[in-house]
């Protein structure tokens, strides 16, 4: 099988194009290949590219990896200080701006993170030593690249955020997938408190602000169930409000917390298994069997006048489970709805929960 190729982060182009400027500046000659160690350790050669006196730009190349920011222009623009002080950073044309706390990145400045903001000011650091600089990182297109990324949603507004922690991108897309959730978590805490809803997809999401048009602290777990609990937990959440279609958030009733149906499926399985313990004849179960989706079953389940209690023996082992997860440190209530948006099933817990977390403020 052959190995997949790496790349490197938009903070290694950033980093790479402002050392770039600052021996252009100090020389007087753009040089068309420059050296940066990141870091892992690892060298880069990076191609430098002019784009007007004194500002330099390098293409990102993301390896095999599927970033939105492979093959975009990273630009630096150096306006070294006279005197000695210190390195400060501009949000130019399409890096973002980070609007809400919880990040590693305080309010009103730009989206670069720790590590390559210590990338940049090292390798400039290098040529003009203590002198001062203000130094402006542009992305052109970096907004309309933004809409596709988690940005909105982690509050970095106008763009992209310069990231990266080895400066090296190795094809593990699905790590970033997580770092940003827990991210929003993190977030969410710091702006709302212990309470939170995971939602599996975006029908919860609007389910639950039809619902209560005020409420706040929702994210958006997508598959990742089990991680973000284990987040919430080590975050000391109190209270979580779990929400989703039923074709998704049956299968914690079986244990199964990373929900992505290419990893595990087990739907007719809960439901049959569950069906089974409440008394259903062989017959009807083997009929449920044979049904191809969720909805077939929920159909043949009211045709069996036994649906709620059903979906109810579901919920609860489902519930049950996420509790058990979190080593019981948080009370989880839990909500499966179908795909007209309407209840299947709640837990006990639910309403005790829905409460908590409709005390949320913004702090």
């Amino acid at each position: 099988m052959k190995s997949l190729r790496e790349g490197y982060t938009t903070g290694s182009c950033a980093a790479a194009a402002s050392l770039a400027s600052v021996i252009w500046q100090t020389t007087g000659i753009c040089p068309e290949q420059v050296e940066l160690e990141t870091p892992s350790g690892v060298k880069l050669y990076l191609e430098i590219h002019q784009i007007s006196k004194y500002i330099c730009g390098v293409i990102k190349d993301s390896g095999d990896d599927p970033d939105v920011t492979n093959g975009c222009m990273v630009i630096s623009k150096v306006d070294i200080l006279e005197k000695n002080d210190l390195i400060r950073f501009k949000a130019g044309n399409g890096v973002g701006t980070v609007t809400r706390k919880g990040l590693k990145i305080p309010v009103g400045e730009p989206a670069i993170n720790p590590i390559p903001l210590q990338m940049i000011e090292k390798a400039v650091r290098s040529i003009i030593k203590e002198r001062g600089a203000i130094i402006t990182i542009s992305i052109p297109n970096g907004e309309e690249l933004a809409i596709k990324t988690f940005n909105g949603r982690l509050g970095v507004k106008g763009g992209l955020s310069i990231l990266g922690t080895t400066g090296i991108v190795r094809p593990m897309s699905e790590e970033a997938i997580k770092e940003s959730l827990r991210l929003e978590l993190s977030m969410c805490y710091e702006e709302y408190g212990e309470s939170c809803a995971f939602v599996t997809g975006y029908s919860g999401e609007n389910y639950l602000k039809e619902q209560y048009v005020n409420c706040k602290s929702i994210v958006l777990c997508s598959n990742y169930l089990g991680y973000l609990l284990d987040c919430a937990e080590d975050m000391k959440f109190k209270n979580i409000l779990i929400v989703g279609r039923a074709g998704k958030l049956i299968k914690p009733a079986a244990n199964i917390m990373y929900l992505h149906s290419h990893t595990a499926g087990g739907q007719r399985e809960i439901v049959c298994t569950h069906s089974a313990l409440l008394g259903l004849s062989t017959e009807k179960i083997k009929n449920l069997y044979e049904c191809n989706t969720t909805s077939q079953m929920q159909q043949l389940l009211v045709e069996y006048n036994i649906s709620d209690k059903v979906w109810k023996s579901i919920i609860e082992s489902a519930c049950s489970n996420c509790i058990s997860r979190t080593h019981k440190k948080i009370k989880i209530g839990m909500l499966l709805i179908d795909e007209n948006n309407q209840i299947l099933s709640k837990s006990n817990l639910v309403d005790e929960v829905i409460e908590e977390w409709l005390k949320c403020k913004k702090n």
